[in-house]
């Protein structure tokens, strides 16, 4: 009985915490619209200052990197090239980059390579942001802006933040993600926050110029250095760890897209691998979200080069054949293209290829699918066998997976037929799934999808020039900075959007509510929306607290094996219910009605865990 009344207790004082929790995050957001009433310079874009001249490190570097294409340009018989590299020559001849020279991306070719092609005297490719920047300057320093939104590392767990404590060390407890899961910055700083992150690689990578690294922007080894070559006796800094591997690199970077085998396969062609030391590959890479990941170099065509995600989109696998992308009749047209280069200068066995797949230009949709490369769920790292509780190593195929599933479909995914799990719930015991960013997935579908509404019309805002479009901002933000340039345009929700073609044919009292707003009315509709979605999360996390005190309790009090496994199994179906929406970074706004059923879905799994093990402690 004195067992009962002290969880009993626990669980009181964890409700009043997570109320606690609810109130800080909804009062910041009520003070924030109270205190800065809707104005031009809210809808202003959010960027504080890649300055041109501020990082003398990294212009260095872009200098370095424009000498290194320019000083080759003119010079180099692309008909040569062309004669080994045919498919290159396809995509150059078709494309708009076809008057560019070899060299303005490729450097240290030689006569060399051009008599006699071997890895040896393979050229150089100019994977730095500058590359492009030489033409689309505009782009490049866009992209490179750092925005000051919120702070540099935010923890997720925060009072006010996404999964707040006491809950997620919980429910989350011993996976890394436990030692820090900050919230997004730019695109351009990810690679270095990945770097420094406390779990990832136990703090090895410190930032040059201590805290002000988060004003910087660039190559991630003009901000970072490694504390262990400094000191050899480094030990890992406390309380951090090393969850990270080499796949998890490739939605950061693409440094290494030419020495990795397709799904990261070991190859002793391939200098990188899933296998790789992680260190190793990380101090080899520099440049955050190259613009080729989205661009192809030869024909600048939209493209995407992320292999699992073509893998997912390709697969005849039955696990993939009912897989969002698969299943659409509307779904985006991508042409498969196999890269076999390095045959012509090794043809012995294994073979090593790569893919990418161009993407139609006038299919607005294709650019969320670009998004999808990196905004996506996708197993990343070893795990549980659930059918034979073995180790899933790096070397099993599992480790660099995409579903293209939302948070209804991932237990049977997983679970039921790829019979994986990421770790084990260190108080309950259930073996659980840790999420990454489902955002494409969750977007599926939704409302915005249907109405052809790409991530780019609202994350990227178009700059004019003379009433022309001058150019697309790669500053990626949330729309509720640039209100003017997505939500109140004419054909969305802004004035005289009513008359719009977008808007005829739908109910007129429907009409009426949802367009001619203001910034205000923007910001109180999708503030409402994501402190609906975060008020049924943090009712799952209680739920899904009292399910992991009563299977520990239980398990003390003698229930039989049976039901406590039963029990686990409504905590993994729960786990996963709830935890895909601190992975999504949109609160639920990307689709409302999937996080109402998903969260609502994961409460009455946890409830039925616990009135099962309930009425097994009072018989």
């Amino acid at each position: 009985m004195k067992k009962i009344l002290k969880y009993s207790v626990m669980a009181f004082i964890t409700a009043l915490l997570f109320v606690f929790a609810s109130a800080c995050q909804n009062n910041n957001s009520t003070s924030a619209s109270a205190q800065a009433p809707a104005s031009s310079a809210d809808n202003a874009v959010v960027k504080a200052g890649y300055d041109r001249g501020a990082l003398a490190a990294s212009k260095a570097d872009f200098t370095l990197a424009a000498g290194k294409v320019k000083e080759n340009a003119g010079k180099t018989d692309k008909e040569t090239c062309f004669s080994c590299h045919t498919g290159v020559s396809e995509l150059h001849n078709r494309g708009l980059h076809k008057d560019l020279d070899c060299s303005n991306c490729h450097f240290d070719i030689t006569t060399e390579h051009t008599e006699a092609p071997s890895p040896a005297n393979r050229p150089k490719v100019n994977m730095n942001w500058e590359a492009c920047g030489q033409c689309h300057d505009n782009q490049m320093h866009s992209f490179l802006d750092v925005g000051k939104h919120r702070p540099a590392r935010f923890e997720k767990s925060n009072f006010n933040g996404r999964s707040p404590n006491p809950a997620w060390d919980k429910l989350m407890a011993p996976y890394g993600f436990t030692k820090e899961h900050a919230a997004t910055r730019s695109h351009s700083l990810m690679l270095i926050d990945q770097f420094v992150v406390d779990r990832a690689f136990g703090g090895q990578f410190q930032p040059k110029d201590g805290w002000n690294y988060i004003f910087e922007s660039g190559p991630v080894w003009d901000v970072l250095y490694d504390a262990k070559e400094k000191d050899p006796d480094f030990k890992d800094l406390p309380q951090t760890a090393r969850a990270v591997n080499p796949v998890c690199m490739n939605c950061k970077t693409m440094d290494h897209m030419l020495d990795w085998a397709y799904l990261g396969e070991p190859n002793p062609k391939a200098k990188w691998s899933r296998l790789s030391n992680p260190v190793e590959m990380a101090k080899n890479m520099n440049h955050a979200l190259n613009c080729f990941f989205c661009h192809d170099p030869h024909s600048a065509e939209p493209r995407i080069v992320r292999d699992a995600l073509i893998e997912a989109i390709s697969s005849d696998a039955p696990y993939a054949k009912n897989n969002l992308y698969q299943q659409d009749a509307n779904k985006v047209k991508a042409e498969i293209r196999v890269i076999d280069t390095r045959s012509m200068m090794d043809d012995t066995e294994p073979k090593m290829i790569r893919k990418i797949a161009i993407l139609p230009k006038d299919d607005p949709r294709r650019q969320s699918l670009q998004c999808a490369q990196c905004h996506v769920e996708y197993n990343c790292g070893a795990g549980t066998d659930l059918g034979t509780g073995a180790k899933v190593g790096m070397n099993d195929p599992r480790t660099n997976h995409f579903p293209l599933k939302n948070a209804l479909a991932l237990y049977d995914h997983y679970f039921v037929n790829l019979k994986f799990a990421d770790f084990k719930n260190k108080f309950s015991g259930a073996m659980l799934w840790k999420g990454q960013h489902p955002e494409y997935e969750t977007y599926y579908n939704s409302v915005h999808d249907k109405a052809g509404i790409s991530c780019v019309q609202c994350h990227m805002e178009t700059v004019e020039k003379g009433g022309k479009l001058d150019y697309t901002s790669h500053f990626v933000q949330s729309p509720r900075y640039i209100l003017n340039a997505t939500c109140l345009t004419s054909d969305c929700h802004g004035t005289g959007a009513d008359k719009h073609a977008n808007w005829q044919g739908k109910d007129a009292e429907y009409v009426k509510v949802s367009t001619n707003w203001t910034a205000e009315d923007a910001k109180y509709s999708i503030d409402s929306i994501k402190t609906y979605t975060t008020g049924k999360m943090r009712k799952a996390e209680f739920w899904l607290a009292q399910l992991i005190d009563t299977i520990a309790l239980a398990e003390r009090l003698g229930v039989d094996k049976a039901t406590l496994d039963a029990a686990r199994t409504q905590h993994s179906k729960a786990h996963i219910l709830w935890e895909y929406w601190t992975a999504e970074n949109s609160d639920g706004f990307h689709n409302p009605e999937l996080a109402r059923e998903s969260l609502t879905q994961s409460i009455n799994e946890s409830m039925k865990g616990y009135d099962m093990l309930d009425a097994a402690m009072k018989k």
